[in-house]
């Protein structure tokens, strides 16, 4: 009976979700990047200027040597390519690829020439006549290396008089300062655009899903946009220029995000900006380039003898959670907790994820901190399980009784229900009663599975013995008896993986269904008592972090259960009058 409230409350839960969904999509529609004629006017013009800033499918290819700047910072290092002035070099120093420790640091971008070519650049476009950086642009520094105690200005003289600069900082952390500079020592004023893109000229094997997006991305007047690899391919295809998305307004922030990685460029926040996503053809990488930029409206106009600039902030780094917040308050960055995946149900998944972490921060182990968060959820909804598994203690107690209404009307279908029915009415019992507590707990289900799916702080976090990575499945599997057979059955089907945390959870289910009612159709009994197996297969592919979940959840749901229900059943005792 437990397992049929499970599965309505699943459809039912589904059902919600794909409701809110469309009611989101109906009535709170993404704002329209031509909603009037005036927006529209003005992003005809800044398109323009995006595509001449150097989009993906106009810009030259720059050479994959040559002189760097060194970078070293905390949490980071890597280079700055000096011709063209390209971010395309970031490896990060407190991750790694795999969970052996020996294994390579995580890249998170990498040089044009290479096999997954990923960069950001910022730049200028000016009206004919003025000569501006571009990809061949070879820039001197100040200095070899950028610290976050040694800020670098790297320089151009373009031969008109004009000197153009980029002056580097880079935080402890993951955020580089980049203030775009132009020095007129010429007799006439000038005016340029500033612009700022980030590239990825290949498309990564790992795309977006329903529980995770990954690919463009931003914010830009308060709406987050988020654009698949896909899509934006398919829309840049038919739009000039392949500007698939433009939007006009003021700060903001967009990228290219990965499941646990970022890159993104916030222009100073004030600054009336066009942003845009386009897609183009190119020769590096497998023949795509993905693109989020920003360009001025408004041009800098620099007086003879002068100077201008504009100051934008780059983020290249690892998605913790706390370092955007941090980065989200200290430069306002509008809505830059977006990054991480948090989903329509951000109300629950953040606060979990907070629960959940500060739960760490205390026992040290984030699979003890699921299962102290399982046991406070328990606690929660610890009045509505009771409520439900009296009523299934009632129901197992009246089985006797049904069974006897089904010999007295064996053949009369519609007596015998409604002759239950008013046994249920005497008995002062709800059979639907367990699909509440139930229902009220699925989207804490499905918002933990996000939590543990998402977040970097669950990468790569073990718990004890062979679950090394609560993110990642179970390693261990039965079909080869745990590893004493030398051969991988996935490499037959991926369904040909079923692990020994997956194998506990399966028998857990298992054990709460002894203590529920069997059902009355001999059928339906069937089915129920393929569940545990079904369920098992359905999980064992699902994050160690979600399984450990569900199997403590259903140990503690077995304890609450037998004793609630054995108190249920047990008879009053009575208290013989005196006399």
């Amino acid at each position: 009976m437990d397992q049929k409230r499970l599965i309505l409350a699943l459809v039912l839960s589904f059902a919600i979700l794909g409701i809110f969904t469309v009611i989101q999509e109906k009535f709170f529609p993404a704002p329209s990047p031509a909603q009037t004629e005036q927006q529209a006017k003005q992003q005809a013009g800044t398109k323009q200027a995006a595509i001449m800033a150097g989009a993906p499918g106009t810009a030259q290819t720059a050479p994959p040597s040559g002189p760097r700047l060194d970078v070293d910072a905390p949490l980071l290092k890597g280079s700055v390519g000096l011709t063209g002035a390209v971010f395309d070099d970031v490896v990060l120093k407190e991750y790694h690829e795999t969970i052996a420790k020996d294994s390579p640091l995580v890249q998170i971008m990498g040089r044009r020439g290479g096999d997954a070519p990923s960069y950001a650049q910022f730049g200028w476009t000016a009206p004919a006549g003025v000569k501006v950086p571009d990809d061949a642009t070879l820039w001197t520094p100040s200095a070899p290396r950028l610290t976050p105690e040694a800020p670098v200005t790297l320089s151009w003289d373009n031969g008109q008089g004009l000197t153009f600069q980029l002056i580097l900082a880079i935080d402890d952390k993951y955020m580089f300062t980049v203030t775009q500079n132009v020095v007129n020592h010429g007799a006439a004023p000038v005016t340029v655009y500033p612009w700022s893109r980030v590239v990825r000229d290949y498309r990564p094997k790992e795309e977006s899903s329903w529980v995770l997006f990954d690919g463009p991305l931003g914010v830009f007047n308060g709406t987050l946009k988020q654009e698949g690899y896909a899509a934006l391919k398919n829309d840049g295809a038919k739009a000039p220029g392949g500007v698939a998305w433009s939007s006009a307004g003021r700060g903001g922030w967009s990228g290219i995000t990965d499941k646990y990685w970022l890159t993104a460029v916030a222009p100073d926040q004030s600054a009336a900006v066009n942003a845009s996503m386009i897609y183009a053809h190119v020769n590096d990488g497998d023949g795509s380039a993905y693109q989020t930029s920003f360009i001025t409206q408004e041009p800098l106009s620099v007086a003879p003898g002068g100077q201008a600039s504009l100051t934008s902030h780059l983020f290249t780094g690892a998605k913790v959670v706390k370092i955007l917040d941090f980065y989200q308050n200290f430069y306002h960055i509008p809505d830059f907790y977006k990054a991480v995946d948090f989903g329509h149900l951000y109300f629950l998944t953040k606060p979990i994820f907070f629960c959940l972490d500060w739960l760490n921060t205390f026992t040290g182990n984030f699979g003890l901190a699921i299962m102290i968060f399982t046991i406070g959820v328990k606690l929660i909804f610890f009045p509505l399980a009771s409520y439900s598994y009296r009523s299934m203690g009632k129901m197992k107690a009246l089985q006797p009784k049904i069974a006897a209404l089904k010999e007295q009307f064996k053949d009369d279908a519609a007596g015998l229900q409604k002759a239950t029915l008013e046994l249920y009415r005497t008995e002062k019992i709800n059979p639907a009663s367990g699909c509440l507590p139930m229902l009220v707990q699925i989207p804490v289900f499905f918002s933990l599975y996000k939590v543990i799916f998402i977040t970097i702080e669950m990468r790569q976090a073990p718990f004890y013995g062979w679950i090394r990575d609560l993110s990642a499945p179970d390693p261990t599997n039965i079909f080869n008896l745990f590893g004493l057979l030398p051969f991988d059955p996935t490499a037959i089907s991926p369904v040909l993986h079923i692990g020994l945390l997956p194998i506990i959870m399966g028998g857990t289910m298992f054990l709460q269904q002894k203590l529920n009612p069997a059902p009355a159709d001999p059928a339906q009994q069937r089915m129920f008592q393929l569940m545990p197996v079904i369920f098992t297969f359905m999980l064992a592919r699902s994050p160690a972090g979600l399984v450990l979940y569900w199997a403590w959840n259903n140990i503690l749901s077995v304890g609450q259960q037998w004793l609630i229900m054995r108190r249920a059943a047990a008879p009053r005792r009575t208290v013989p009058a005196k006399g």
